[in-house]
């Protein structure tokens, strides 16, 4: 990807987004005739949409670095990472989620649902104008509020409730962002905006770019949009869940890269302190709020905060250093597997929803629990896995950026992570619960995935100097 070329409007250059957009509403229209065992083939040409989707992107990723459809959209490796990072972790969440919504009534929506969510951190993640930008957003949104409510219990309900309500807020507080940056800038295509904003007042680009900023950060689950996360995550189902905290997070936190890297690299803005300020105050609000939790999926909503802090150090000084993009590409990408292995097990213990109801796995599920261990000290950044990589690779930029306080806190976070990590590895080591107790029943394809996921995840960190070397090269121009 060392070679740039002009404007190309072909639509195959948006083949995974189509392939993923189009797999959604024929999905809609199949599972209309299809009888309610049968619906499960909608999920399977989802999961086909997925595969095809990541092989055009890695086709893509071999050719030449280029813009499509007005500028509007960039196939960069920025975007081509995001893609195969993106359209994988959805093919985990189907297979998470097959099991659990097999000949349910709604079985086919929830395809649907979810293959336009993914659709939305596409776009999100390639977006190279504010108005793609905001359709993006609200793509990735949208269907998103509907899979947190779609068990429509009480909970579930309460969880959507709040995701929508914080959402429509922070999302017309972006729109207005985008409005201002379009006042200040005259143009939403960021290589035009770049050197306009450059001269316009600084008091109008820093309005704009906060309430641009804020929208980004409510998918990303950073503060100060994190507001929705603890109670989304612990209200809807695991599968979801694993969702929530995954993928729209790739795309946002693509999106705010390519926004720092770009129209706002020459602003007279002070961005690379406030994302720094926004980096600490997610760790250490994550950390903080996860040490005495004893709900498993509000631990990792918490856990998931707390990592955008650290995803953010790249980001903080992109462009300030030749190590800012891969850290930030590698280390979504082993964040993404980390994170889904971990609730993989959650998903294979349906009954386990408190700390205390992994009391004895280390004897009932001895390879579940080696899952869950790899998974949660990878969290951590503990070697080999691959966030323990990323960690590394986004504090060498932070300090090769001029920014080693910020380093410095970050590394202080991850030790004090470690303390309500271990609080949930400590019990399943001790004595067995009752016999016969349902916590001890397991869903097989989650367990696979667990497996899978926590052998990718160590697999991904041992070659991490070769998948480093191929996430390097220039945005789209």
């Amino acid at each position: 990807m060392n070679e740039m070329t002009g404007m190309n409007e072909n639509p195959l250059d948006l083949l995974p987004e189509v392939l993923l957009a189009a797999s959604a509403v024929l999905g809609l229209l199949l599972g209309a005739w299809l009888p309610r065992r049968r619906q499960w083939l909608t999920g399977a040409m989802a999961g086909a949409a997925c595969i095809g989707g990541i092989v055009a992107a890695a086709i893509a990723a071999a050719g030449p670095v280029e813009t499509a459809f007005g500028e509007s959209f960039a196939i960069d490796p920025v975007t081509a990472t995001s893609r195969i990072v993106i359209l994988g972790a959805t093919l985990l969440v189907l297979a998470l989620a097959m099991p659990r919504v097999h000949a349910h009534p709604g079985e086919t929506e929830f395809y649907v649902l979810l293959q336009l969510a993914s659709a939305g951190a596409l776009v999100l993640a390639g977006a190279q104008d504010l108005l793609l930008l905001a359709a993006g957003y609200l793509l990735a949104s949208v269907p998103a509020y509907a899979l947190a409510g779609f068990r429509k219990d009480s909970p579930g309900t309460e969880a959507a409730l709040k995701y929508y309500v914080v959402g429509a807020l922070l999302g017309v507080l972006m729109l207005t962002g985008i409005t201002v940056l379009l006042a200040a800038g005259r143009a939403t295509a960021y290589p035009v905006l770049r050197p306009e904003l450059a001269e316009a007042p600084a008091g109008l680009v820093a309005v704009g770019t906060l309430a641009l900023l804020a929208g980004v950060l409510f998918k990303a689950g950073g503060v100060p949009g994190h507001f929705w996360v603890p109670d989304a995550v612990q209200g809807s189902s695991a599968p979801v869940a694993a969702f929530l905290t995954t993928i729209p997070k790739i795309g946002a936190l693509a999106a705010l890269y390519r926004l720092a890297a770009v129209p706002l690299a020459d602003a007279e803005l002070p961005w690379t302190d406030l994302v720094a300020v926004l980096s600490v105050a997610s760790m250490t609000l994550g950390n903080l709020a996860a040490f005495f939790q004893q709900d498993v999926k509000r631990l990792l909503a918490y856990s998931t905060i707390s990592q955008v802090g650290y995803l953010l150090l790249p980001v903080a000084v992109a462009g300030r250093t030749g190590l800012d993009q891969e850290a930030l590409l590698y280390y979504l990408a082993g964040y993404a597997l980390t994170n889904l292995g971990a609730f993989a097990v959650v998903c294979a213990l349906p009954g386990a929803d408190a700390i205390d109801d992994y009391r004895g796995l280390a004897r009932a599920h001895p390879a579940l629990l080696g899952s869950l261990v790899v998974c949660l000290l990878g969290l951590v950044g503990t070697p080999p896995t691959a966030v323990f990589l990323g960690k590394l690779e986004a504090f060498s930029a932070a300090m090769d950026g001029d920014y080693a306080w910020l380093a410095v806190v970050a590394a202080v976070n991850t030790v004090a992570s470690l303390f309500y990590y271990l609080r949930w590895i400590a019990p399943a080591f001790l004595a067995r619960g009752p016999a016969g107790d349902s916590r001890t029943t397991t869903v097989r394809t989650a367990a696979v995935i667990a497996y899978g996921s926590a052998t990718g995840s160590v697999v991904l960190g041992l070659l991490g100097g070769t998948v480093l070397d191929v996430l390097g090269g220039p945005l789209a121009p």
